[in-house]
């Protein structure tokens, strides 16, 4: 199986530029690896580039599972994780905005910790 290639200059551009537009400041955005099945039916896992963010007690993952394919999700903490209805994107801007806007759905609807 050929290696999944990290992100790009470009991609990294667009998340950041879409996090700076949601929060007003700068995320730190740190690169990760990350072992997923790229298939459901698939037995063995792949080892994909992550990027992660936390952000208003929230944490944030886009793993990306090909070229211009990307899968995301948010979490508070082992019983609170969620995605964003949408299995894979092949858009990493959409992606982002997507997740983010779904975290803002459900925080604005979350109860009062």
């Amino acid at each position: 199986m050929t290696a999944i290639a990290d992100f790009t200059d470009a991609e990294l551009w667009a998340v950041h530029t879409a996090l700076k537009e949601r929060y007003g400041k700068e995320t730190e955005v740190q690169l990760a690896d990350t072992e997923v099945r790229l298939r459901a039916a698939d037995r063995e896992l792949t080892q994909c580039p992550a990027l992660f963010w936390s952000e208003r007690g929230a944490n944030f993952v886009i793993v990306k599972t090909g070229d211009k394919r990307y899968r995301a999700q948010f979490y508070y903490g082992l019983h609170e994780q969620f995605g964003t209805g949408i299995d894979e994107f092949d858009d990493i801007a959409e992606c982002t905005v997507v997740l983010l806007q779904t975290q803002a759905d459900y925080e604005s609807n979350r109860p009062p910790s």
